[in-house]
């Protein structure tokens, strides 16, 4: 017997969802390749001129593919231990930064959230802020040296504050989680502030920290934040699920029998993990994950298995691609710090898509 057709109501939302699937796909493979094709051709950008047949061999050999060529070893460092060590790294602190903030706009139902607004960045910049004022920045420590280890800590200190001011009667709420993390955000800033205030030598290596820069880091520093990235990248796409019902609303969350505590908690901690990852590496960098997790909205919709992982994959494209901006844009070889670079980009866009949304919500 032939099983009975679909009601047109149920058939119009099953092709609404196979249409979504075939855009998740599409999406999702063409901004693996661009990021395949980025990370080689961001490759050949440098003060050293290479020509790409020989940055090729030179990250095959990196890679230890047998039967390679024969290449210089100089060009072998500075395309490998130099370029491209950078270049993943970036990718991977863009890739943290865009996930952080679609799970903080997830938990917080606030499409302004990013991971500046617990103040998880902010602790990051004290804790190197506070390590550079003590002299500790170049101590050795795991090939990286104190200064991300200390901004590790600054941001998971920030976080357990943050927790700890945002419980109400022994619950952890939205609402007062974003006033907590405003205000311990604040008193951080002022910290470091005094920080600069007490020692005017330290106050140049603090604001390029700030600022955010991943010049100097190498593959030494991709190592150091791969376990918090992992960490943190597992929790958020195991509860991605959860994210989903969240949007739904507090009330309807606990119809489906979501323990809103115990979710939140996790998820909170996992997105400031990697917060924590990418700001200890790479200083405060803005508006990555604040602008991403819009521009896949826009494209790909809002449910979290599919916002995850295009999310990540645009934020690495951004944020590798700021990073070239930033080391080749002024003439003379001198570098900009790259948060300063995603700023200017960011912020005009973003006023872009605040006035789009004004219009389009009739405000």
């Amino acid at each position: 017997m032939r099983p009975y057709p679909d009601p047109p109501d149920r058939a119009h939302v099953r092709r609404g969802e196979e249409r979504a699937a075939r855009r998740f796909a599409l999406l999702l493979g063409a901004l693996a390749v661009l990021a395949v094709l980025s990370a080689f051709s961001a490759s050949l950008f440098g003060r050293i001129d290479i020509p790409a047949v020989d940055v090729g061999k030179a990250l095959l050999t990196g890679f230890g593919w047998e039967g390679t060529p024969p290449v210089d070893e100089m060009q072998r460092v500075v395309v490998f231990d130099i370029r491209f060590s950078r270049i993943v790294l970036s990718m991977l602190v863009g890739l943290c930064l865009a996930l952080a903030g679609s799970v903080f706009q997830g938990i917080l139902r606030n499409p302004l959230a990013d991971p500046f607004t617990i103040g998880v960045s902010t602790g990051a910049a004290f804790g190197a802020s506070l390590a550079l004022f003590l002299g500790l920045g170049a101590r050795p420590l795991l090939g990286v040296g104190l200064l991300p280890a200390a901004a590790l800590g600054g941001a998971l200190a920030a976080l357990f504050a943050v927790i700890a001011l945002g419980r109400i009667e022994g619950h952890l709420r939205r609402d007062t989680m974003i006033l907590a993390g405003i205000v311990v955000a604040t008193f951080l800033s002022a910290l470091i502030s005094l920080l600069k205030s007490l020692d005017e030598e330290s106050v140049a290596s603090i604001v390029f920290w700030v600022m955010g820069s991943l010049q100097g880091r190498g593959w030494s520093h991709v190592l150091f934040m791969l376990p918090y990235l992992f960490a943190g990248g597992a929790v958020v796409w195991l509860y991605a699920r959860e994210l989903d019902i969240l949007a739904m609303g507090d009330l309807q969350a606990v119809q489906v029998g979501v323990d809103l505590e115990r979710v939140r908690l996790v998820l909170l901690i996992g997105a400031s993990l990697l917060t924590a990852a990418a700001v200890a590496v790479s200083g405060v960098i803005g508006f990555v994950g604040l602008i991403v997790p819009h521009l896949v909205r826009m494209t790909a919709g809002a449910e979290h298995r599919r916002l995850l992982p295009l999310s990540a994959l645009l934020g690495a494209l951004v944020l590798l691609w700021s990073d070239v901006l930033a080391r080749t844009l002024l003439p003379g070889g001198e570098e900009l710090p790259v948060g300063v670079v995603t700023a200017l980009l960011g912020g005009p866009f973003f006023c872009v898509l605040l006035k789009r949304h004004k219009r389009g919500s009739g405000l």
